[in-house]
């Protein structure tokens, strides 16, 4: 369901609350759908239950996620509607811009980024 790289430059609960937000906007999570327990997120990804926890509570702080005690936290009923298509597209913006970066910085031609980027996001896309 998420995809966390303890290797990155992000915290953890920064790449999960991160995903979370961009899941509602696309529409994959929808008002009501359960999120997996606290237990279970920290078993999968080893990492610390707290940092679960911590995404979840900051979530939870927005608005977005709605905790009911003694039942999954679910995507709130008020949180973030599925966004259009522009909008999903500008929450990419900073990472063309990181991307852009590095390219320009490797001295890499457009058609060659292009090419590894298409080819990356029919990968991901057949994972699905």
């Amino acid at each position: 369901m998420f995809s966390i790289n303890p290797n990155s430059g992000d915290p953890i609960y920064r790449q999960l609350t991160e995903q979370i937000k961009r899941m509602v906007a696309g529409g994959q999570l929808k008002a009501g759908d359960e999120l997996p327990s606290v237990r279970e997120l920290a078993a999968q990804y080893a990492v610390n239950p707290m940092t679960i926890s911590k995404a979840y509570s900051l979530l939870e702080t927005e608005g977005i996620l709605a905790r009911q005690r003694g039942k999954p936290m679910t995507i709130a009923a008020q949180s973030l509607p599925a966004h259009s298509e522009a909008a999903r597209l500008a929450q990419l913006l900073p990472h063309l811009t990181q991307l852009t970066l590095a390219a320009k910085q490797l001295q890499l031609p457009k058609q060659t980024v292009l090419l590894a980027l298409t080819k990356h996001l029919e990968q991901a896309l057949d994972d699905e």
